[in-house]
C-alpha cells in the first residue's frame, strides 16, 4: 500500500530521457497481427489510441483489447476492419454498434477472471497502452483513475507504452507502478476524459429510495454502473457511517462523503478507506481523489474478489439488468441476441454480497422500456437474451413499483413478487402468461381483472416500548407464503375472535382473499418487523366498504406473541385515518362477547361509538366526524 508523501520529481524527463517518445514514435512498435491493450475508461491514452489510429495503413489485423473506453474509439470502423479487429470485455456506447453488426468482438467474461487471463497467458498481450501519473522521487508512477485491469495488462505486458500526464490525479492505495516496469514513456499533458451523469428522473430517482430503504447504518456499499446508482445518493445523506467498496465511483460520491453518511468505520476490510478501482466523472472527481488518503484504488482481482466483498459486514451490492424472466434470471448484458454491455462485476459483487453478513444482493431496473410500451419483466427472456445472473443466486429486484425478493422462494412465489412490481399495465397479461407456462396454479387465474398494488407511498411505523421497529404496509400478492403463516401460527382462541370459528383450516381461496385486495373500495394493512430474508408479517388489519352506506367494515388479527403491545390500536388508528382520507363515513364491526381486547380498542378510541349486543356478539358503529 502506497502512502501519500511520495515528493514528485521535476527533473524526471531528464532522468529517464532515454524512454521517452513522441506519440507516433512510441506506437511505431506495433507490429502486425499483435494484441494491444487500451486503458480503461477515463484514463484511456487518447492521444496514443489517435497516434496508433493514424498508422492504420501501415497495420493489419492488429486486436485491440479492452474493458470499457470513453474515448471515440476511431479504430472502431468498417473501413479499418482490415487493420484493426475489436475485442471487448464490456461494451460501450464508442463501439457498440460496430459489434453489433458483427466487425468486432464481445468477450463475455466476469469481471474478477480478467487478470488471471493475462497473466496466465491465455491472452497474451504485447503493446499496453496506457496513462499514468509523472514519476516520483522513488520513481513510482500512479495508475491514476484507472487501476483495474489495467494494473494487470502493465504488469504482463511485452510492451508498456504510458503517456506520463501531469493532469493525471495520482490516487492512492495499490496503484502505482516502477517506472522502470515501462518501456516507453510519452510526456503529454492533455485533459482527461470527463463523464458527466445524466441527473435522475422520476422512475430512478423512486428506485434509489426503495434501494435506500435497504441499506443500514454501518452497511458497505457498491455502486453498479448506471443511472440508478447515482440516483440512490440523495437517499443515503442521511445514513450513518457507511463504507464504500466498489468498482466504479463518480461524482456522486462527493456529495455523499460531504454529507457525512460515509466514514468506512465499520468496514471489516480497509477500514476508514473507500476502496475503488476506477473512476469516470468530472475533474471534480479527479481534484478531489488526487493524493487524497480517504481513497483506496486498488486493482479488480482485490476489489471483484467475492471472497473478499463476502468478507464485508452487511455489504450491499446493486446492480443494473436490462430484463429479468418471471423464473428469476436476469440478463444484463444483451438485447435479445444483440450484445449490449457486459457482465462486468454484477455476478462478483452478486455473490460476495450474498455470503456478507447481513449482505444484500440487489438488482435494478426500470419496470419498462421504450416510453412504457415494453415491459422489462418477462415471462421468458427475449431469444437470445443471455443470463448473467441466474435464478439460483439472484436476491433482490428493485423497479419503482417496489421490492420483490426471490432468494429461495419457489417459482409461483417469484412469479407474484415479479407481477406486483412490474408496470401495472402489464400485470395482468404476465399473470395470465404465466398460468399458461404452469408456473402459477390454474386456479389462480379468478386474480385476472384485480391483480392490484395499492400505493408504495402509503406506509408508516412506530416503535414499541422495548425500542422494536414495527412497519405499516399495503398488502400485496407478494405476502401470499407469508399470509399463510401468519394466519396457521395463530392460536384457537385468536381464531374464533377472529373468524368466529374454531376450525382452524384456511382453503387457498381464503388465504387468496387476504392479500388480493381490490384497493378501490378495500384496504388491507399489514404489520411487519424485518427478517433476514425480508420480513415477517405479524398482523393484518382491514376495512371493506359498502358504498351503499358509505361505512366499512373493519377487522384485524395479530399474531399472539405480538398481542397486548398497542398494535391493535395503532392499525385501528391508521385504517380510520387512511378511511377519512377516503371520504368514508365510519366503522362497522362484529366482536364476540368475549374479545374485550378488542372492544376495548373501539371504546377507547376518539370517534363516536355506538355498541348493540345480539346474542354473543356486539355489533359496533364507529362515526369518524
Amino acid at each position: 500500500m502506497n502512502g501519500g508523501n511520495a515528493v514528485p520529481d521535476p527533473d524526471w524527463q531528464n532522468c529517464y530521457r532515454d524512454m521517452i517518445a513522441s506519440p507516433r514514435k512510441a506506437v511505431s512498435h506495433v507490429k502486425h497481427g499483435q494484441r494491444v491493450f487500451i486503458g480503461t475508461g477515463c484514463g484511456e491514452p487518447v492521444e496514443l489510441v489517435k497516434a496508433l489510429t493514424d498508422r492504420a495503413g501501415e497495420l493489419a489485423d492488429v486486436e485491440i483489447i479492452h474493458l470499457i473506453t470513453k474515448g471515440d474509439a476511431p479504430y472502431a470502423c468498417k473501413r479499418l476492419a482490415d487493420c484493426f479487429s475489436v475485442n471487448s470485455f464490456f461494451i460501450g456506447a464508442n463501439v457498440r454498434d460496430h459489434i453489433q453488426e458483427g466487425l468486432g468482438h464481445y468477450t463475455p467474461i466476469l469481471l474478477s477472471d480478467i487478470p488471471g487471463i493475462f497473466s496466465s497467458g491465455q491472452i497474451p498481450l504485447d503493446v499496453v497502452l496506457i496513462q499514468v501519473s509523472p514519476p516520483d522521487v522513488r520513481g513510482k508512477v500512479s495508475l491514476g483513475v484507472s487501476v483495474d485491469i489495467v494494473k494487470s495488462a502493465a504488469e504482463n505486458g511485452s510492451l508498456v507504452i504510458a503517456q506520463v500526464n501531469p493532469l493525471m490525479p495520482r490516487t492512492l492505495g495499490d496503484s502505482l507502478l516502477d517506472v522502470n516496469d515501462l518501456d516507453i514513456l510519452v510526456p503529454l499533458a492533455t485533459p482527461l476524459i470527463e463523464r458527466q451523469s445524466s441527473p435522475p428522473n422520476e422512475v430512478t430517482r423512486k428506485i434509489g429510495s426503495y434501494i435506500a430503504s435497504l441499506v443500514e447504518d454501518g452497511s458497505t456499499v457498491e455502486f453498479g454502473i448506471g443511472s440508478i446508482p447515482q440516483a440512490l445518493v440523495e437517499f443515503l445523506k442521511d445514513k450513518q457511517d457507511l463504507g464504500i467498496h466498489t468498482e466504479m465511483l463518480s461524482d456522486g460520491i462527493i456529495d455523499l462523503i460531504e454529507s457525512g453518511a460515509v466514514t468506512g468505520r465499520r468496514k471489516t476490510m480497509d477500514a476508514g478507506k473507500i476502496t475503488t478501482s476506477f473512476c469516470m466523472g468530472t475533474q471534480r472527481l479527479y481534484d478531489y481523489v488526487d493524493n487524497n488518503p480517504f481513497f483506496c484504488f486498488r486493482p479488480t482481482e482485490y476489489v471483484n474478489d467475492p471472497y473478499i466483498i463476502g468478507r464485508q459486514h452487511k455489504m450491499v451490492a446493486i446492480n443494473m439488468a436490462l430484463e429479468i424472466d418471471l423464473t428469476g434470471q436476469v440478463c444484463a448484458d444483451s438485447l435479445g441476441s444483440k450484445f449490449y454491455s457486459g457482465i462486468g462485476g454484477q455476478v462478483d459483487f452478486n455473490r460476495g454480497a450474498s455470503h456478507s453478513k447481513g449482505g444484500k444482493a440487489i438488482i435494478a431496473l426500470p419496470s419498462t422500456a421504450q416510453n412504457d410500451t415494453v415491459s422489462r419483466i418477462v415471462t421468458r427472456l427475449a431469444t437470445g437474451g443471455g443470463v448473467v445472473t441466474s435464478r439460483g443466486e439472484v436476491h433482490y429486484i428493485i423497479t419503482e413499483y417496489g421490492i420483490a425478493y426471490l432468494h429461495g422462494k419457489s417459482v409461483q412465489e417469484r412469479c407474484l413478487a415479479l407481477i406486483s412490481i412490474a408496470h401495472p399495465r402489464f400485470r395482468e397479461q404476465l399473470l395470465k402468461e404465466a398460468i399458461e407456462a404452469k408456473y402459477i396454479r390454474q386456479e389462480m387465474s379468478d386474480v385476472e381483472g384485480h391483480f392490484m398494488v395499492a400505493s408504495q407511498e402509503i406506509k408508516t411505523s412506530v416503535l414499541l416500548d422495548d425500542g422494536t421497529p414495527i412497519n405499516f404496509r399495503h398488502v400485496h400478492p407478494t405476502d401470499l407464503p407469508a399470509m399463510r403463516d401468519l394466519l396457521y401460527a395463530l392460536s384457537q382462541e385468536t381464531i374464533y375472535y377472529r373468524f368466529m370459528t374454531h376450525f382452524k383450516r384456511f382453503a387457498l381461496s381464503q388465504i387468496k382473499n387476504f392479500v388480493y385486495v381490490d384497493h378501490r373500495k378495500d384496504v388491507a394493512i399489514v404489520a411487519t418487523v424485518p427478517e433476514a430474508h425480508g420480513e415477517e408479517i405479524i398482523a393484518i388489519g382491514r376495512y371493506y366498504l359498502d358504498e351503499l352506506t358509505n361505512r366499512a367494515e373493519v377487522a384485524f388479527v395479530i399474531h399472539d406473541q405480538w398481542q397486548n403491545r398497542h398494535i391493535g390500536s395503532f392499525l385501528f388508528k391508521y385504517l380510520a385515518a387512511l378511511a377519512k382520507r377516503s371520504g368514508i363515513a365510519g366503522f362497522t364491526a362484529e366482536v364476540l362477547l368475549e374479545n374485550k381486547r378488542m372492544q376495548a380498542i373501539f371504546n377507547n378510541s376518539t370517534f363516536k361509538v355506538e355498541s348493540l349486543r345480539e346474542d354473543d356478539v356486539y355489533r359496533f358503529k364507529i362515526e369518524f366526524n
